[in-house]
């Protein structure tokens, strides 16, 4: 029986997986990638089936648990944003070598505009590297449909495969009718056990496996029900519409484009549709939210004196995501008027929420640190990063999950003195651990606060894998026991925070500093359960 249902992107996908026969979903949070765990999480056929739904300590071991449920014929999947690929990239590369047993999809979200992340970088770029095939939804409809038939392609061909999505797909909204409901795949051994053992060779069997698959991939690419050729009367031009592309390109164009589209939504790349679009039309306008993946294979495949256009050439802006806006702009055609933004409307920059644990731990940082000339704070990845804003603007670097350890340290072995670190206890058991050994072996000169508010906060408040746990861990890398401190962050302990920030800089190793106290929103949310 078929039901409509208003669903995010995220949730479409979601619900697709669960549909399609998902026994296991592993990730961890990431904006714009976390709602797919968590619709998964909440939803009663899951707790039913008893799909696995746990948050994983980071990208690489949701990737490698995900590949062992694979293994055992089950159907996996792996979610992520697209910073979380780099993580699991060593995982995910190798996953093409082993081959899959069970479906295994991997799910990147990538942020055009970077809503909230470090760059823009494009994730169908490590399905070409990792020469896998790619799947990119134009609707949320189509998420919800991909999900079987992806799940039904790596079972088929024994690879892992890529769906990518962008922030507007991951959360935005639309109906979406839903089809037949799977079950389970039954449990089973992979019939080529010999191929998981990636031996130099069995590796390059494997690999010569893949470069033979690729024919196939580019063949089904061709052939695919979710890559369309439509014609059209004005042949001046041709438009490439990839993923979420299409669905703005025909938002302007109710009874039909007048130029040819080829919607592209799984790669490879459809070569024979590029080349029949390029023999009939004079320019090729190519529409892609992201970095010009497209545009530039497309350079590469047709005959020289062809003009093709797109984010290389201008008609589309190099950064920033796809609007429908900037496509009828890229088109040359006009749209009804824009207006300005409303001058009524203030911007309301991010800040640290009142009442945070945070709030008292910047406040007795700077104090301490105000005593010591050129002191250096190098911060991390989540709420605390908004340290770096007034009023605190207490730190100095943020590059990717972990660094602040391993940045700390790199500055301690130049000399730098007081090298603080500051780091969420998500983060910390993230990617923080092994900066910390390093440290530990070398006796590095540093402080690192590990500021923690019992939760994954700047995602929502899901659980943190460390939680009630950071001293033993701490302790069992190798930081001295007496040099790992716990204190209560709040304004009526300012003075002990400040004495115990003070004698951990002069204190000639790694020291670890705990301020812990939970997030004021999930303790919100926590007493209010309690009274319900």
């Amino acid at each position: 029986m078929n039901d409509k249902h208003l669903l995010l992107g995220d949730e479409a996908v979601a619900l697709g997986a669960i549909h399609a026969g998902l026994s296991g979903v592993y990730a961890y949070p990431g904006t714009p990638s976390t709602e797919i765990t968590e619709f998964i999480q909440g939803h009663p056929l899951a707790a039913e089936r008893n799909i696995h739904r746990q948050w994983s300590t980071n990208e690489k071991t949701a990737m490698e648990a995900a590949l062992g449920m694979s293994y055992m014929g089950k159907r996996a999947m792996v979610c992520m944003k697209h910073v979380g690929m780099n993580v699991a990239a060593d995982a995910f590369v190798n996953s093409a070598m082993t081959g899959t047993n069970g479906g295994l999809i991997v799910v990147a979200a990538d942020d055009p505009s970077m809503h909230s992340s470090q760059n823009e970088q494009d994730s169908r770029f490590y399905g070409k590297f990792a020469m896998i095939p790619v799947f990119e939804p134009s609707s949320q409809q189509e998420a919800y449909d991909m999900m079987g038939y992806a799940f039904d392609y790596s079972e088929r061909h024994k690879v892992p495969v890529l769906m990518r999505l962008v922030t507007r797909m991951a959360h935005s909204r639309a109906v979406v009718t839903t089809g037949e409901v799977r079950e389970p795949n039954p449990m089973s051994f992979p019939s080529n056990p010999g191929d998981w053992v990636l031996m130099p060779i069995v590796a390059r069997k494997r690999n010569e496996t893949l470069i033979v698959q690729q024919a196939d991939f580019l063949a089904d690419a061709e052939n695919s029900i979710y890559n369309r050729y439509t014609d059209g009367s004005d042949h001046s031009l041709g438009v490439i519409a990839c993923g979420i592309a299409y669905n703005y390109l025909m938002e302007h164009f109710k009874d039909g484009c007048p130029f040819p589209v080829l919607k592209v939504s799984q790669y490879p790349l459809p070569v024979a549709l590029v080349r029949r679009m390029a023999a009939s039309c004079d320019t090729l306008l190519v529409l892609e939210d992201g970095q010009p993946v497209v545009e530039e294979m497309i350079r590469g495949v047709l005959d020289n004196g062809k003009t093709i256009k797109g984010r290389l050439t201008g008609e589309v802006s190099r950064t920033g995501e796809l609007t429908p806006d900037n496509i009828i702009a890229a088109l040359g055609l006009k749209d009804e008027e824009v207006y300005p933004p409303s001058e009524l409307v203030v911007p309301r920059p991010p800040a640290l929420c009142k009442g945070c644990g945070h709030r008292d731990m910047y406040a007795a940082l700077n104090e301490v640190l105000r005593e010591y000339e050129n002191s250096r704070v190098f911060s991390d990845i989540g709420c605390y990063t908004l340290g770096f804003l007034p009023p605190y603007r207490a730190i100095h670097s943020v590059v990717d999950m972990g660094a602040s350890i391993t940045m700390a340290k790199g500055a301690a072995d130049a000399g730098q003195f007081p090298s603080v670190a500051v780091i969420g206890d998500s983060t910390f058991t993230h990617s923080g651990m092994t900066g910390l050994l390093d440290a530990v072996n070398e006796n590095s000169n540093i402080t690192i606060v590990i500021s923690d508010n019992l939760t994954t906060g700047m995602t929502g408040g899901q659980d943190s894998a460390g939680t009630g746990r950071l001293e033993q861990i701490c302790q069992g890398i190798g930081v001295a026991p007496e040099h790992i401190r716990v204190v209560v962050p709040l304004p009526k302990n300012m003075e002990e925070m400040k004495n115990i920030i003070r004698e951990e800089i002069e204190y000639r190793g790694v020291s670890v500093i705990i301020p812990r106290r939970e997030c004021i929103q999930t303790a919100r949310r926590h007493s209010k359960q309690k009274k319900q």
